[in-house]
């Protein structure tokens, strides 16, 4: 579901829309809003458990904009799930270890 898909479902069900907008927390901004509710809608289907996706929609946030690091099947499972999903000017972050060896370098 491309940016466009989002925009025409959530017009075309705007209950459901409505219900997903209560899901965005007051710190994320409206590009994070906008890719996790992209998130949020490709999977709403897969996942009954509304706590769990909202969940995993968060790990995947954090992963994105703020660099947070989880266990490599918890990441892989999110960016399967976020596959297709496109965030321009996503910031890139290092680790301390990528930072070292580039120090270490000179």
């Amino acid at each position: 579901m491309s940016a466009l898909d989002v925009d025409d479902f959530i017009q075309q069900n705007r209950a459901l829309a409505e219900q997903v907008e209560t899901f965005r927390g007051y710190w994320e901004s409206d590009k994070q809003w906008e890719a996790r509710r992209e998130f949020i809608l490709r999977n709403m289907k897969d996942y009954e458990q509304r706590d769990q996706l909202l969940s995993l929609s968060m790990v995947w946030a954090n992963n994105v904009f703020l660099g947070c690091r989880y266990s490599t099947e918890l990441l892989d499972k999110v960016k399967e799930m976020a596959e297709g999903i496109v965030v321009e000017d996503a910031p890139v972050f290092k680790t301390r270890d990528e930072i070292m060896k580039k120090q270490q370098g000179r």
